[in-house]
């Protein structure tokens, strides 16, 4: 028998019968298909590859020019890829299937014109966001983390929602969208912002310690910086009075040296020219108080800032207001903005958002100093602030709005029994539909309404108790606010006994009155237990010193008692201003030997 044939290395079989030299024939073949394929996943994965074709060079690319993720000062820019194509290469590859479908409507010339693409902008953007959403924007996550983020390098309202985010199970795309493109996100049905932002409770996460100990060091060094500001303003103020009470003593040095001079005329026989019993420039102001001293109480620097046609409507309209999700979930205004109203008021007063009649020269912000102490009886409330310059009013003859009064001020106080007072104060008393806001009704509306208020000069601030429905979002174009959805007079009532009002002070220093009244379905003036003001310049700062029984039986005023919180907001009209071009407070807590209150008043 003759010997078989011993068979080569190469004819061997292995897998499946397939030969060795087949199997490495089409293994080379996978690698060169698979090194082909990563090679073509790499090229369409730049920047260049994106915006090859028009529509992505001309549109989204131009407005993503200059942005936070195209330049910044780390000098770590993102590109298309990195915000818009998943890393895990399972993603990569269903993300890239998925653009198959963009590549059909590219050849279809579905959005090859400007105008075409804006037709189509707000559907991609949405799906784009839908994703991110359910991927807790894991495109996001590659550059960014919570659990990596150090609060005191963040502004307060960015490390308060970053929080929130962690105890809530939100995720970046809530809060960021329109951050690289054009903010389509405005266009957004209030429903759909609910939807999109809806926490989701897998998504928890627990907050690091270390996250909430950088947080109150970083509130603690503000805190600080904010004091040392202060003793150094202080210090030049002092400084300026010490040199205004050198001038003063020096006039009446000059003022007795002539008397005496004169005096020695007199008796010398000589006759005396009218012009020469003239009293010489200067003199000193006689200083009002309430007997408090007031170094005893401790000081609360707040920002009152310009706040333009910001109303309550606005605030809870989601495509206006972005923070309306935290403040809905019980967030208050001053826990995200009161650090930053001076920059806001800078924002507004200028016109760059909502103010369509910007006053040149109007200072956007201006810092006041409270304080508050309390006896068995009495509330002493303390405000300074700096008076500023004349802004003349272009729009209005002679440049003042209220030219009888240099000065007005107001204060609001209530419980937590108004819907929006624990976390807007007195903010929750203005609407879209006030004097001199946008939605304001004419003459003839307000007479066709026949409503039992006093609206001859347009509508006053209200409560949303008061009203059957506040219209928010302005739905096919309605008026936004209440005014004419008046609650009848029994309802009302029952509010008013409830607690369901704001206390409101107010005084005007062009006369020196005051009036004691609150805010439910209107402003009323009056009819409250009344109170005092001490109100003077002192070195160009305006000093306002309030006196308040502490409890009341008159409707519409607020009984103040020792270990309660009230809600505490207040309004500046400086430069003869009038209606809403103030300067207004955000919203806080006022308490009674209560290190927890911003406003602390201490018992004298």
């Amino acid at each position: 028998m003759e010997r078989q044939k011993r068979r080569g290395f190469f004819s061997r079989r292995v897998i499946l019968g397939a030969t060795v030299a087949g199997a490495m024939v089409f293994m080379s073949i996978g690698v060169i298909l698979w090194g082909g394929f990563n090679t073509v996943l790499d090229v369409t994965n730049t920047m260049g590859f994106c915006i090859s074709c028009h529509e992505m060079e001309a549109n989204v690319y131009q407005e993503f020019k200059g942005t936070v993720h195209d330049a910044n000062r780390s000098g770590v820019g993102a590109s298309c890829p990195d915000c818009h194509v998943p890393r895990p290469w399972v993603h990569k590859v269903v993300r890239k299937i998925r653009a198959t479908n963009e590549v059909y409507h590219w050849l279809r010339g579905s959005v090859d014109t400007p105008e075409k693409f804006d037709a189509h902008r707000l559907k991609m953007a949405k799906r784009v966001w839908r994703a991110m959403k359910e991927t807790d924007s894991r495109e996001c996550r590659n550059c960014h983390s919570f659990e990596t983020m150090d609060p005191a390098g963040q502004r307060p309202r960015a490390r308060k929602q970053h929080q929130n985010a962690m105890e809530r199970g939100n995720t970046c795309i809530d809060c960021h969208k329109g951050i690289a493109h054009k903010p389509v996100h405005k266009l957004l049905s209030e429903e759909e912002v609910e939807e999109l932002e809806r926490p989701d409770p897998d998504l928890v996460r627990e907050v690091p310690a270390w996250f909430i100990e950088r947080m109150a060091e970083a509130e603690a060094a503000e805190k600080l910086a904010k004091q040392e500001t202060r003793a150094q303003q202080e210090k030049q103020k002092a400084r300026q009075q010490e040199r205004t009470k050198q001038a003063v003593q020096d006039t009446a040095a000059e003022y007795q040296s002539r008397i005496q001079e004169l005096e020695a005329r007199l008796a010398a026989g000589e006759a005396l020219q009218d012009a020469e019993t003239s009293e010489p420039a200067g003199g000193t102001a006689q200083a009002q108080s309430f007997g408090i001293n007031w170094d005893k109480a401790p000081e609360r620097e707040v920002t009152v800032f310009y706040p333009g046609q910001a109303s309550m409507e606005w605030v809870l309209n989601g495509r206006d207001h972005s923070g309306v999700r935290p403040f809905k979930a019980g967030d208050r205004c001053a826990d995200c903005h009161d650090q930053e109203a001076a920059a806001i008021g800078d924002r507004i007063v200028s016109g760059e958002i909502l103010e369509p009649e910007p006053i040149p020269g109007k200072r956007g912000s201006i810092p006041v100093t409270v304080q508050a102490t309390y006896d068995d009886d009495h509330l002493y409330l303390r405000f300074r602030w700096p008076q500023g310059d004349h802004a003349p009013v272009p729009f209005v003859k002679g440049g003042k709005m209220d030219p009888d009064h240099p000065m007005k001020f107001a204060v609001m106080l209530s419980s937590d029994e108004p819907e929006f007072a624990d976390r807007a104060g007195c903010w929750g008393t203005c609407h879209h539909d006030l004097r001199t806001m946008p939605h304001a009704p004419d003459e003839a509306a307000r007479e066709e309404a026949g409503l039992p208020l006093a609206t001859q000069n347009g509508i006053t601030k209200y409560l949303k108790e008061s009203r059957t429905k506040l219209e928010i979002r302005g739905r096919g174009g309605k008026p936004r606010g209440g005014w004419n959805r008046l609650r009848e007079s029994q309802e009302i009532s029952e509010a008013l006994d409830a607690g369901q009002f704001m206390d409101l002070l107010r005084y005007q220093s062009g006369n020196g009155a005051v009036e004691d009244g609150y805010v439910l379905a209107e402003r009323v003036t009056g009819g409250g237990q009344g109170f005092d003001v001490l109100a003077r310049l002192e070195s160009d700062d305006w000093v306002l010193e309030l006196r308040r029984k502490l409890s009341s039986t008159k409707a519409g005023d607020v009984s103040l008692e020792p270990g309660q919180l009230y809600n505490i907001g207040f309004a500046i009209h400086d430069d003869f201003s009038d209606a809403r071009y103030h300067h207004v407070s955000l919203g806080y807590r006022l308490g009674f030997d209560d290190d927890h209150a911003d406003i602390n008043a201490v018992r004298r």
